[in-house]
């Protein structure tokens, strides 16, 4: 399993407009084959801060992810959403233990 954690930043007073188009993301991603889960979250103590947390079956599902029309169209978004700051991480784990 593919684990995706990490932080985008974008002005506090520009989340809701970027909300539409977050909420676009996650849906089109939670959606594709192999996404485990896809979610974003505000964080409480520093406005702006958005938490992303990925999980993919491998990595043939993520770059599969990365050549979506969505992920494109995610991307053409940033400059509009004020987003300045990505910092991603990939860590390979094991499956979830049953």
């Amino acid at each position: 399993m593919i684990v995706i954690e990490g932080t985008v930043r974008l002005p506090p007073d520009r989340i809701e407009t970027a909300r539409p188009a977050m909420e676009a993301m996650i849906r089109a991603s939670r959606a594709e084959a192999g996404c485990l889960d896809y979610a974003y979250s505000l964080d409480l103590m520093d406005p702006g801060l958005v938490r992303v947390t990925e999980r993919w079956e491998s990595r043939e599902a993520l770059k599969a992810h990365f050549a979506t029309s969505h992920m494109a169209a995610w991307r053409e978004e940033f400059s509009t959403l004020g987003i300045t700051e990505r910092s991603l991480r990939l860590y390979e784990a094991e499956p979830e233990a049953i």
